[in-house]
């Protein structure tokens, strides 16, 4: 009988390739999502002979105790991907970090209580959570999983930038993690990954005329605003690196998958995600959107640091997409879902 995964917010972008992954690999999937209306949204995004083994439990507020108790019963690994990812907040302990890093440990108290079959968990952090934001472009350096965000609470909690507590609360989550494990002392046969990207870019699951399916996550609304006539200048500069939404659910799948994976933390990431080089991709690909799309003429050559996803390569397999592939089959999919 084939294995059942659980997968948090499985409504999410990021975690509809890595339902599609599991699925495809002959899983069943049960995935929470906040009311049954989104659940049957969710499931419209896949083919019948693959829909009839994903099944979903309702959670209202990841962040509220026992919130998983039930989810997790008679599954035998847990892919967390629930985690806010918003730029714009009212209150960031409320909005951001509460969620992420109760959401978290709720998680894991929960197989603790109640998941005895669950013998691995994949956690989805974020290059985020290894990021220092205080030291900019720092030319040179190489940022590996032995980095981590050294942004506080206190720091996190009282910053107006919203970019450093979001940051910080991808940080504080996934260390909590890993002190819970540390303190659990869980057996032998259970084990925790997590996978840290950067900017997620890439084509959203299901058809674009169902509805639901039209609402964008932050890092697709990046590419989007690049080619809608938004933008007339090139952007600053945020975060230098990115990754294939179809790498991130393969690392998932491998890292669930891979006895060598156990324990280990991927920083995922493909490449350099420089907004002047990906306007100059759009314009050469899209020509019919050239005049939608900013440039910066004698823009000249930027030194940055590198994210160094080789780790990721090695253990998991992964052959990273490259940006130009990438930001092709994100507008030709943006372009199908906004046609007018």
């Amino acid at each position: 009988m084939p294995e059942t995964l659980l997968v948090t917010g499985a409504s999410g972008f990021v975690a509809s390739h890595i339902i599609q992954r599991f699925l495809e690999a002959g899983y069943n999937i049960r995935g929470t999502v906040r009311s049954a209306s989104t659940a049957e949204t969710v499931k419209s995004r896949y083919p019948p002979d693959q829909a009839n083994r994903l099944s979903f439990t309702i959670v209202p507020d990841i962040a509220a105790p026992g919130a998983f108790d039930s989810a997790v019963k008679d599954v035998c690994g847990v892919i967390h991907t629930a985690s806010p990812f918003a730029l714009t907040v009212a209150d960031n302990e409320k909005d951001l970090l509460q969620p992420a890093i109760q959401g978290t440990l709720n998680v894991l108290d929960s197989i603790a209580a109640h998941g005895t079959a669950v013998r691995r968990v994949v956690v989805t952090s974020s290059f985020a959570a290894i990021l220092d934001l205080s030291q900019g472009l720092r030319p040179g350096y190489r940022y590996t999983e032995a980095d981590w965000n050294p942004c506080t609470y206190e720091e996190a909690k009282t910053t107006t930038d919203a970019s450093v507590a979001y940051c910080a609360s991808k940080a504080l989550a996934e260390r909590k993690l890993w002190e819970w494990v540390e303190s659990a002392a869980p057996p032998p046969t259970f084990s925790v990954t997590t996978i840290c990207p950067p900017w997620i870019f890439g084509p959203a699951l299901g058809n674009p005329q169902h509805k639901g399916n039209n609402r964008l996550n932050e890092s697709t609304e990046t590419i989007w605003n690049l080619v809608n006539g938004s933008r007339t200048e090139v952007p600053d500069h945020d975060f230098l690196a990115f990754a294939n939404v179809k790498d991130v659910a393969e690392a998932h799948y491998q890292a669930y998958t891979r006895a060598e994976a156990g324990g280990e933390r991927f920083l995922v990431a493909g490449g350099r995600f420089l907004y002047q080089e990906a306007c100059g991709i759009l314009r050469e690909k899209f020509p019919q959107l050239g005049d939608k799309v900013p440039y910066r003429a004698n823009a000249g050559s930027v030194e940055t640091y590198i994210a160094d996803g080789s780790k990721a390569e090695r253990v998991l397999g992964l052959q990273y997409r490259s940006l130009e592939e990438t930001l092709v089959e994100t507008v030709e999919d943006l372009l199908k879902r906004f046609a007018t």
